[in-house]
């Protein structure tokens, strides 16, 4: 679904931003109407994916994270974009299926796979696409439910 609205930042790839990131959600996401629960959930995810981008993309260079959220009637859409090294998403082999942790102990689970897991579980919907070697971008969405109608 194409975004009615969009607000971007683009910001260092450090850790010292990734509350920016996360208040800007709170903002938006309180105005659509979330939840609290859904509200937080979404902070853990995009968290985790800025993360991602602070400590895989770049290392120690330095770079910077664009983060996007599309916000229509029914669904907010946050994409998290570094032009940094490419990373593989654990199970992203051509494949139907999403990776999932079933029949896995958790020594099995790559170092930093646990992340998508926690992603996919949060959110209605998480796409990784990474340029070959160079950049990566997480698009995690959510969709507004609306328990009750407002007269």
């Amino acid at each position: 679904m194409k975004a009615d609205q969009t607000v971007t930042l683009n910001l260092p790839a450090t850790a010292d931003y990734v509350d920016i990131v996360r208040l800007n959600l709170y903002g938006i996401a309180s105005k659509m109407g979330f939840s609290y629960e859904d509200i937080e959930d979404m902070k853990v995810a995009v968290s985790e994916a800025c993360n991602n981008s602070v400590l895989y993309a770049y290392g120690q260079e330095g770079g910077l994270v664009e983060v996007v959220f599309g916000v229509t009637r029914d669904e907010l859409t946050i994409t998290v974009k570094d032009e940094g090294v490419s990373f593989s998403m654990p199970g992203n082999e051509p494949s139907d299926t999403a990776p999932t942790l079933h029949d896995k102990d958790l020594h099995d689970v790559e170092i930093g796979g646990l992340g998508f897991y926690l992603m996919q579980a949060l959110m209605d919907d998480v796409k990784v696409a990474s340029e070959s070697g160079k950049g990566t971008q997480v698009v995690l969405t959510k969709r507004l439910t609306r328990s009750e109608e407002k007269v």
